[in-house]
């Protein structure tokens, strides 16, 4: 187990307390005991912090200056880090926690597995069973390949990335290194593109081919069921650090900037672009053809129907749940506010002829 001095030189924060005292994981603040660490980046939690049985604790300086007196009776053992980001070192603690207790997927190609001659896999990559790889595909060293996943021709996955079982990676896809798919998630499927050919006797949806491809940056985690369309004729994009949740719909000729965080159930229509560290909330759906500036949060179920020119702003569009009855009565009042407005003009004229 790690120590807390080590712990502390490793991610770099403030050691207050013995730095001899080990510990093997982290637990929320009111199941931890005196082997784990808790943390805290809430104000709100400061009396559970201060219950708690956690040995250790990842705080900002404010806070310890709030604790340190109020717990020394009830904890007076207790060591602290002190980070300038409470909830990253926490992050980063917690990852370094996970890797111990990771599944190992050795090197090895499953006897099931079909890989086509022309595919170039490392020895180092680990294959796993009913595997698919498809002429032309290029594995970085130390990939992974879980159970009943297909990579399609000519598609590139960078090094130490890791494909979670029933994944598609279709055809001309490029994913960079250290990236997580997680099972279900589609890359590369055709946008959705049809032509109108109609006349007064009938016609049809003309399919546009989708010859574009899809490119991933390092770093990238996509979650489960997510699909990402490839493009009509340029490339979807993808930028290093983004973090995408599952059941995402990310449409063709989209790009994502860097580091951005899209949560659940968000749809991006084609070929909007969005900036570098955005946050999208759950549920949010852009139009499509948008321009989305830097650093624009978007909140839940909030649809963006217009371009965003200004970095760093907040958007919410959705209205707080209320009584069914209540929202009855509103709804009435919002069918006729065109009327109203066109009679309050009427009153203003009428004002003004006078």
């Amino acid at each position: 187990m790690p120590t807390a001095i080590e712990l502390a030189k490793q991610f770099q924060v403030s050691l207050v307390g013995e730095g001899s005292l080990a510990f093997d994981s982290l637990a929320p603040l009111e199941r931890a005991q005196s082997t784990q660490i808790g943390f805290l980046s809430n104000p709100l939690y400061r009396q559970e912090a201060i219950q708690s049985s956690a040995g250790a604790l990842i705080v900002s300086q404010t806070d310890f200056d709030f604790l340190k007196d109020q717990t020394q009776s009830q904890n007076p053992n207790r060591v602290y880090f002190i980070s300038n980001n409470p909830y990253a070192t926490f992050a980063k603690i917690a990852q370094f926690f996970a890797k111990v207790s990771a599944t190992q997927y050795p090197a090895g190609i499953h006897a099931s597995a079909v890989i086509d001659p022309s595919a170039q896999v490392p020895v180092s990559c680990h294959i796993g069973p009913f595997v698919q790889i498809g002429p032309g595909v290029q594995l970085g060293e130390r990939v992974c390949i879980l159970g009943n996943t297909v990579i399609a021709e000519n598609s590139v996955i960078g090094a130490d990335s890791l494909v979670y079982p029933q994944v598609s990676v279709y055809h001309n896809v490029h994913l960079g290194e250290r990236c997580i798919i997680h099972s279900g998630a589609v890359i590369g499927s055709d946008g959705f593109g049809f032509a109108p050919d109609f006349s007064a006797n009938g016609g049809e949806w003309v399919k546009i081919p989708q010859t574009g491809g899809v490119r991933i940056g390092s770093d990238v985690e996509i979650g489960a069921s997510t699909t990402i369309d490839r493009g009509a004729m340029a490339n979807t994009e993808i930028g290093a650090g983004t973090k995408i949740d599952n059941q995402v719909q990310i449409a063709h000729n989209v790009m994502i900037g860097k580091a951005c965080v899209i949560a659940g159930c968000a749809a991006i229509s084609g070929s909007t672009k969005i900036g570098n560290f955005c946050i999208i909330g759950g549920a949010a759906n852009f139009a499509g053809h948008l321009t989305i500036a830097d650093r624009t949060t978007v909140s839940g179920n909030t649809s963006i129907i217009r371009s965003i020119n200004e970095p760093g702003q907040h958007f919410t569009g959705v209205y707080p749940s209320m009584l069914h009855s209540a929202w009855e009565k509103n709804a009435a009042i919002l069918r006729g506010l065109d009327k109203i407005r066109q009679r309050l003009r009427l009153l203003d004229q009428k004002k003004s002829d006078k």
